[in-house]
């Protein structure tokens, strides 16, 4: 599998400040962003895949509303997580 848990606790002690705080909206949106990219490069190979482009849109989705709500809830945490991972500041 392409998140194995080593993995995963690499990007939460990176992102959420511990590899246990598995809940953080930070951690959670960058495991999505690194889903997403996974499954993105997937599509460009694979492109009648219609369950795994849903399922992409699906984590679009989750991963646009965590972002709302960091928004509403710390400015800062939302600038830094959308910093950190390179990401288009796409709420207004």
């Amino acid at each position: 599998m392409y998140l194995s848990k080593e993995y995963k606790a690499d990007i939460f002690a990176e992102f959420a400040g511990a590899a246990e705080n598995t809940g953080s909206a930070e951690g959670q949106v960058a495991l999505f962003t690194k889903r997403i990219a996974h499954l993105t490069e997937h599509l460009k190979k694979n492109r009648k895949d219609f369950n795994t482009q849903r399922s992409l849109q699906m984590l679009v989705g989750k991963r646009r509303s965590l972002l709302a709500y960091l928004y509403k809830k710390d400015i800062n945490r939302y600038r830094a997580i959308i910093k950190g991972l390179g990401l288009r500041d796409i709420i207004k």
